[in-house]
């Protein structure tokens, strides 16, 4: 295999570039945050209603009614508390709803962490009588080596819980990429950073994924070279692995892990976005060959826009592998060799890397859903690839999430 390789480069060298300058994807939906995206409601806006079981006048925004202004056009809301859901968000005054006039306002609402945006005043969304209570990561003191699933939730900076919040982490699970059962070891890693210049983007820890070791060049255990394989052959999902147009990939996988996290959106959230990046040692030689290692994010129930369920791609719809427009790290390349030092991507081969990355997708408020984030080698065992992931976030500004990945602002 290693030999076939070496025979093909004259082939394969000069695609990297042309690859290189397709068109990024343009996300939208506005901002978001760990605890929430500003602003929302059905209508645009939070209301400025401020009690239940009594008549008041709303003031800015939308909220309640999709058609106007203010809460109901701007009438009044008289809720009569009690059992009653005034508002429809799932919860009455008596499961502590703190404002029954606002849909955005309820026990299973995120916080909404950046006053003022979309016109609304600062508010308490989650009825834990605090405004805009500052985000806490839940993710200090992991080794390394742990792979408590759960865990590798909280590194990902998915903090809340259906238990204790009323959204959040169902469940969370090491699997396989069809979704079989996993026994992960040095393929992932709750890492404190990755080489010299990629610390965590939130938290004191970021989740790694491999189709070899999840370790850099300073961890102890970490591969040592370009190859090793952990979990053998493995099973696609549907529809995977994805061929860029023009370049036939390989049909078999190998060395492939995932982490399958399942959960509940808050009830005014209209989306989610999370932070990755894509390293391999198959670029630059086998860019639009057979060997084409890919990463997914496959959403289920799958939302709008996604391919065969997956969220992170490029405006061409090419997976994320050695082909995605996004390989930006590397001799030459837009963003330089900074982000592979110390990494063993720059020491055991001159790969490349494509930089943080963003993804984002719609959700409904309330929704139930499972991710799988999940990597492997196409074609071999051979020529290693990882990803770090971190930044887990839900969006709720009111307005339309679209499916999209785009690389993190500069």
């Amino acid at each position: 295999m290693m030999l076939g390789r070496m025979a093909m480069w004259g082939l394969v060298a000069g695609v990297a570039a042309g690859i290189g300058g397709l068109a990024a994807c343009d996300a939208s939906g506005g901002k978001s945050s760990n605890l929430i995206g500003a602003g929302g409601g059905v209508g645009g806006g939070n209301t400025t209603t401020t009690t239940t079981n009594t008549s008041s006048t709303t003031g800015l925004g939308g909220g309640f009614d999709p058609g106007g202004g203010g809460n109901n056009g701007g009438t009044v809301c008289d809720s009569p508390g009690g059992n009653a859901d005034y508002d429809n968000d799932g919860y009455s005054q008596a499961q502590g709803d703190c404002n029954d006039c606002d849909p955005n306002v309820n026990p299973g609402a995120v916080e909404v962490v950046e006053a003022g945006a979309g016109g609304s005043p600062p508010a308490d969304e989650n009825c834990n009588n605090v405004v805009d209570e500052p985000f806490a990561p839940c993710d200090s003191g992991f080794a390394i080596g742990d792979t408590d699933a759960t865990h590798a939730a909280q590194a990902l900076d998915i903090c809340a819980t259906v238990a204790a919040d009323n959204f959040g982490l169902v469940s969370a699970q090491w699997v396989r990429a069809d979704g079989g059962g996993a026994s992960p070891s040095a393929n992932v890693g709750l890492l404190d950073g990755f080489g010299q210049n990629m610390p965590p983007r939130l938290g004191s820890r970021m989740v790694g994924i491999s189709s070899g070791y999840a370790r850099d060049a300073g961890d102890a255990g970490n591969c040592g070279g370009i190859s090793c394989s952990v979990s053998g052959a493995g099973t696609a999902p549907a529809g995977f692995p994805q061929d860029v147009p023009g370049c036939s990939g390989g049909t078999n996988i190998n060395d492939d892990v995932g982490l399958e996290v399942t959960l509940k959106a808050p009830t005014n959230a209209t989306g989610f976005g999370y932070d990755f990046t894509f390293y391999s040692f198959e670029y630059p030689e086998w860019v639009c060959t057979t060997f084409n290692d890919q990463y997914i994010a496959l959403v289920s129930p799958p939302p709008a826009g996604s391919v065969n369920g997956n969220i992170s791609f490029d405006s061409q719809t090419n997976p994320v592998s050695v082909n995605i427009a996004f390989f930006n790290v590397c001799a030459g390349c837009p963003l330089g060799t900074a982000d592979l030092a110390g990494t063993g991507f720059d020491q055991w081969d001159d790969a490349g890397a494509t930089g943080w990355l963003q993804s984002q997708a719609p959700i409904g408020g309330g929704e139930q859903f499972t991710i799988r984030f999940a990597i492997w080698d196409t074609g071999d065992t051979a020529w290693d690839s990882t990803s770090l992931l971190d930044n887990f976030r839900w969006i709720a500004n009111g307005g339309t999430v679209s499916v999209g990945t785009i690389p993190v602002p500069q």
